[in-house]
């Protein structure tokens, strides 16, 4: 598939997307410079999320609509998305931005007008969020424009990513990516659960990659290691500025370290392939080869005592070594003297 001009499968690079999120802090100069930042850092691309507290959830002070159990504990879900949300005013200069920088952009979407007021910004991809893969009706009409699909599996258990996976190749949209994700801010190391990025591309016959909240670089390159195609981090300027994303996103210098990283990790993957590299054929020279190691006469039989695999490996391949023993010499040979078959018979 491709996403503006970046071409992802199962050989290309792997795709790495700096999630701006709500690290703006509710300034429009401070996203500008974010994303002059992952460019700098070495990002691919650039994502924002495309919601209103009104189009996310409900203005309501009842228990359900309290967070618990999170980072953000105690406040009420439309502040927060209040606080967090990219003004929609923004988006068209946000997406100006990244294309000056030379990044790919474009957002998740959190209900159908989201997604009609992205599609006229002809973006180029659409990402469902982890909490949103059970929303159907949003898989269904988001899968329906036809463009790459890129669906976070946070919550979900295996029949729901099924019916996410079932909901857009129904929508004729085979264009879908399943990141590897665990919703915790940050998430613990030990529950990446990184088997799972090989696991779901088997199960569900798609790329896979990697959504990240946990601190640091290993995850994704252990991700990158298992066949993860993107890998999406969360970016913030500086995470003094503070923000409701802020302890759980990486600076520039962090996010530069992870992309240096990755591609290194990409590297030493290599490819599936038993030709030897130009310095690993002139490495051979240092295996092993039969030598004389004793003085032999012509007309003498050849013992253990005449021959030896030694380094280096100029000679006779020792798989030639039993053949060898036994024959009779044809030549006088001194120690050091390479072996070769028509000199015996």
């Amino acid at each position: 598939m491709r996403i503006g001009n970046f071409e992802v499968n199962k050989t290309s690079p792997v795709f790495i997307i700096a999630e701006l999120s709500a690290n703006h802090n509710g300034s429009i100069e401070t996203a500008i410079e974010t994303i002059k930042a992952a460019k700098r850092a070495g990002a691919d691309c650039i994502k924002l999320q495309t919601y209103t507290a009104d189009t996310i959830t409900l203005d309501s002070d009842k228990e359900d609509f309290l967070i618990k159990g999170t980072i953000w504990d105690g406040r009420r879900l439309h502040e927060l998305y209040q606080e967090a949300y990219t003004p929609w005013e923004w988006h068209a200069q946000l997406f100006e931005a990244a294309q000056n920088e030379g990044l790919i952009c474009f957002s998740s979407p959190f209900d159908f007008s989201a997604v009609d007021f992205l599609e006229t910004l002809d973006v180029p991809a659409y990402k469902i969020a982890s909490f949103e893969i059970t929303d159907i009706p949003l898989i269904r009409y988001t899968a329906s424009k036809g463009k790459p699909i890129i669906i976070s599996t946070g919550i979900a258990e295996y029949d729901d990513i099924a019916l996410a996976v079932k909901t857009c190749r129904d929508a004729g949209n085979d264009q879908i990516v399943l990141l590897k994700c665990t919703s915790s801010y940050p998430a613990p190391i030990e529950e990446a659960n990184m088997r799972m990025v090989e696991q779901i591309a088997k199960d569900f016959n798609v790329m896979t990659g990697l959504s990240d909240h946990t601190m640091g670089s290993i995850v994704p390159i252990v991700a990158v290691s298992l066949g993860a195609k993107i890998i999406e981090k969360h970016f913030i300027l500086d995470r003094s500025i503070g923000g409701p994303d802020a302890s759980f996103s990486m600076n520039e210098q962090e996010f530069k370290e992870m992309v240096d990283q990755v591609r290194m990790a990409e590297k030493a993957l290599g490819i599936v392939d038993y030709k030897l590299t130009p310095k690993q054929e002139a490495g051979k020279v240092f295996s092993r080869s039969l030598y004389i190691s004793q003085n032999l006469k012509a007309g003498e039989l050849v013992t253990e005592n005449h021959i030896r695999s030694v380094r280096p490996g100029y000679s006779l391949h020792p798989k030639y070594y039993s053949e060898i023993l036994g024959k009779r010499a044809l030549k006088d040979f001194t120690p050091g003297d390479r072996v070769k078959k028509e000199d015996f018979e």
